[in-house]
């Protein structure tokens, strides 16, 4: 069974956020960088269905030559071939990513009728930085290939796969022939902790790369903004037993002490 995984570089959460001088990017010089959660989940989920039925995992990922970093990491995780589609680090829309992708897989050949050369196709279901959502069901309306989203769980066959996902507390369950599309979510399992040799063994493997050329979309970006914080106050009271008074206050005006 041949797999393929896409991963996007993001950058690591919980720092500040600050926008470029010209309003048209996150500034990132000063952040880390990761993949989303919902895609280590989905190399998680490749690396166990390969260990189950045999053959290999692919993962893909467009971003800039640094992104071979998040590449290497999911090599270290288990997947056995890396694919850079190197960009010069400009933001790609989904339409234009869903291109590149969809050229990687058809071997850069264009043949419209080309088949997949794998058997699965695994998405997260969002990004963590720009979570459009679309990239997966885009890539399976352009292959021709059957697609299901937001799933937690996952049972794969030789030639079909069973897909559930929780919706509005109700459990729906696809069947889907393979070749197929899925995308998943956080919590379908537990990413492993890489190990020493699989880190040695990442760190030593080669990455191919190629160079997908660049379509502008018909949206274009106004500017970005950084949404206002939550404002905080703090007032001292008073200290020692001076204090007493003033705390008493304000314990009975938010009506602790009736």
């Amino acid at each position: 069974m041949e797999i393929l995984v896409c991963v996007k570089r993001v950058p690591m959460v919980g720092g500040k956020i600050v926008v470029t001088a010209d309003g048209q990017d996150v500034d990132t010089r000063m952040s880390g960088f990761t993949v989303s959660p919902h895609e280590e989940c989905a190399v998680e989920e490749a690396v166990r269905l390969v260990e189950r039925h045999g053959g290999g995992v692919t993962v893909l990922t467009l971003g800039p030559p640094a992104a071979a970093d998040q590449l290497r990491d999911m090599l270290a995780l288990g997947a056995s071939r890396a694919v850079l589609l190197e960009t010069d680090g400009r933001e790609w829309g989904p339409i234009a990513t869903t291109e590149a992708i969809v050229a990687a897989v058809r071997g850069g050949a264009g043949d419209a009728d080309a088949r997949t050369p794998y058997d699965l196709l695994l998405f997260g279901n969002e990004a963590a930085d720009t979570g459009d959502y679309q990239v997966a069901v885009r890539v399976a309306h352009a292959l021709g290939l059957p697609c299901a989203t937001g799933i937690k769980n996952l049972e794969v066959t030789e030639t079909a796969a069973r897909a559930g996902r929780e919706y509005r507390g109700t459990e729906e369950v696809f069947d889907l022939p393979l070749p197929a599309v899925i995308s998943v979510k956080e919590g379908i399992n537990l990413p492993r902790y890489p190990s020493l040799p699989g880190r040695l063994r990442a760190k030593r493997a080669t990455i191919e790369r190629s160079v997908p050329q660049w379509h502008p979309e018909d949206l274009r970006k106004e500017g970005l903004r950084v949404p206002a914080g939550e404002t905080k106050r703090a007032e001292i009271l008073g200290t020692g037993t001076d204090a007493v008074p003033a705390l008493i206050a304000l314990l009975d005006e938010l009506g602790v002490l009736s």
